[in-house]
């Protein structure tokens, strides 16, 4: 598929065919173009923990879906997915690496970050999965895991401290789905968001 087209395809998918599970060779791509993602310093301080196994997947939703609040068309179709990934940044690995001899750091002081790069750099390796789904025929949908629900979701899989998940994204064969109304919104043109060599 031509990029343009892969980008113009790209949605968020909120519901699957349970029955067509995403094959292990695709799997390994959407994660092998994760890992392809800039990142600050070649620090690549991400995780990713992919999700297959029927037993896996509700324990994910057990602890990671957000109890009442009319979400339950929604969660119907995204529990319906046969593939979760969460991507994980690691703060600490961005610190060690810019406190290193050739980046002229020599501590590991936060304040020095214009911002946290560990969640941007991962943010862009779940938008390369997102991506790579669209162009491998799947749909795809990153979403965040509520705080108060980040505890139950270390505690069930074992996340250890330093990694800290930006959101999870499902992935499967699109089954029809609802329209989000914030659709309605439109997207806004072009020429509304980009400035040209000054702001005003």
């Amino acid at each position: 598929m031509e990029f343009a087209e892969v980008v113009r395809r790209r949605r968020m998918v909120r519901n699957y065919d349970p029955d067509r599970p995403v094959p292990p060779e695709v799997v390994d791509r959407l994660l092998a173009h994760a890992v392809h993602a800039p990142s600050a310093g070649f620090a690549q301080g991400w995780g990713f923990l992919v999700l297959e196994e029927p037993a896996d997947r509700e324990r994910f939703w057990a602890a990671a879906s957000p109890g009442g609040g009319g979400r339950d068309r929604w969660l119907a179709g995204m529990r319906r997915a046969p593939l979760i990934v969460v991507p994980h940044a690691n703060r600490s690995a961005y610190l060690d690496r810019y406190a290193e001899p050739d980046k002229g750091w020599t501590d590991r002081a936060e304040e020095r970050w214009p911002v946290p790069y560990w969640y941007v750099d991962t943010g862009f390796a779940a938008l390369l999965m997102l991506l790579t789904a669209v162009d491998e025929g799947l749909g795809a949908c990153f979403f965040g895991i509520p705080p108060q629900r980040i505890g139950a979701y270390r505690e069930a899989f074992g996340v250890p401290a330093e990694y800290h998940p930006i959101g999870a994204v499902t992935v499967g064969y699109r089954a029809p789905d609802h329209r989000s109304p914030s659709l309605r919104r439109g997207r806004r043109p072009v020429d509304e968001v980009v400035r040209r060599g000054r702001w005003s």
